[in-house]
């Protein structure tokens, strides 16, 4: 019987735990925290998206790093197989808007519960407040062959073999402290540059500030570097104190930190997509005949959120006391052209403290893709944001743990 050592006991440490001992390994799995899956627990804000329903063409679509190298594991474990092993788990799961998938509760908990269960009835060992120090490696004919880790305690544990699903950097308080990329790097692995991902934009335009705590849905933005388009998306944005957040900001940022960081990069928002400008003009006019004894300051009710007047206003150069029937087609223009088109520089992002991912990680060149197992270093097998993928919001980022995990744990469990 293999023995298999597993380090984090997060989505993919737990999956992994559960795939190795369905396929006949002795398990143990490894966590510093008090309780297995901190981070699982505050996704999608408390809810957990576990993954996306979406078809597998445009799972790889919301890949942002190395999609290619997921095939294996993806379809080893796809989104279809989560959502089954969850319910058969006992966490009854929904489908909202975007094709995204919760437990029907709504509580992250219940995900973290069912892996749990599955975990328990597959009698796998879990050790809390049990922190890893290092990799345990000895050198055979075949090479350098993984034999077990050394604790913080100064206990030595020794295995078959170790997967490592440490995680990545961000949100340090769960756990992801970014051990797993010196382990990886102590026994010859290359560790791409790591960076916050999936984290909320600083901006330089102070008036971005002034709508603090305004939240916007059913608007696009785009994100050009010259005129070069990173990203463009559809759907909730965030102001405050330093810029910008919400899901399509974070979806954006990942681009934005893949190959652009530093430059010269614009955000820019489409507050009336629906409309072309067109359209746009004619419902300003009409807005405008239903207000023409108005002042400019006091006609934008039916058509901006109230935080958001004053900055469109100042922007517009409009006189606020201007009467609306006074306002020449040049400056109706002008209105439309801030509505269809509202752009800020961007300065940068906010640091791993506020990013739900880290982009980078372990070099997937030196991991087999058919088996997550390191091809340096035999017995040792790698798992979830720890490697060097990651993707925008949605649920993608979980199937990728889960995916991966699985993959390692059965890879790992065979003789």
């Amino acid at each position: 019987m293999n023995k298999i050592i597993i380090i984090g006991g997060g989505a993919a440490g737990m999956m992994a735990a559960v795939a190795a001992a369905r396929n006949g390994a002795k398990v143990t799995l490894l966590e510093q925290n008090e309780k297995t899956g901190k981070k699982v627990f505050i996704t999608g804000k408390g809810r957990c998206n576990i993954t996306n329903a979406c078809e597998n063409e445009k799972f790889f679509d919301n890949v942002i790093s190395n999609g290619k190298f997921l095939y294996s594991a993806f379809y080893q474990m796809d989104n279809q197989a989560v959502i089954r092993f969850f319910e058969q788990a006992g966490c009854k799961c929904k489908e909202e808007r975007g094709e995204r998938i919760f437990p029907v509760t709504d509580h992250s908990s219940d995900v973290i519960a069912a892996l749990n269960r599955e975990m328990t009835k597959e009698q796998v060992e879990i050790e809390l407040h049990t922190k890893v120090k290092a990799l345990l490696t000895e050198q055979t004919e075949d090479g350098i062959t993984v034999t077990g880790v050394l604790l913080t305690d100064g206990r030595t544990m020794y295995a078959d073999k170790v997967i490592v699903a440490t995680g990545g950097k961000s949100y340090e308080a769960t756990g992801s402290t970014g051990d797993g990329y010196l382990f990886a790097q102590a026994v010859g692995h290359t560790v791409k540059e790591i960076k916050p991902a999936l984290v909320p934009f600083t901006v330089k335009e102070e008036w971005c500030m002034k709508m603090q705590g305004l939240a916007l849905k059913n608007v696009s933005v785009r994100l050009e570097c010259g005129k070069k388009k990173i990203y463009e998306g559809f759907g909730e944005m965030l102001f405050t104190h330093f810029g910008v957040s919400g899901p399509l900001i974070l979806s954006a940022s990942s681009y934005y930190v893949k190959k652009y960081l530093g430059q010269p990069v614009t955000l820019s928002i489409d507050l009336k997509p629906a409309l072309n400008r067109e359209q746009l003009d004619k419902r300003i006019l009409r807005d405008f005949e239903d207000n023409k004894n108005k002042q400019f300051k006091n006609s934008l009710d039916g058509l901006l959120p109230s935080k958001m007047i004053p900055v469109i206003i100042r922007l517009s150069g409009i006189s606020p006391e201007k009467k609306v029937n006074e306002i020449t087609r040049e400056e109706r223009g002008i209105l439309v052209d801030l509505l269809k088109n509202l752009s800020m520089q961007i300065t940068g992002t906010r640091d791993f403290k506020e990013a739900i991912i880290t982009q980078g990680g372990v070099h997937v060149k030196e991991i087999n893709p058919s088996t997550m197992e390191s091809k340096l270093v035999k017995g040792l097998y790698f798992a979830g944001e720890v490697l060097d993928l990651d993707a925008v919001t949605g649920g993608f980022n979980l199937q990728i743990a889960w995916s991966t995990g699985y993959l390692a744990g059965i890879s790992a469990a065979e003789e």
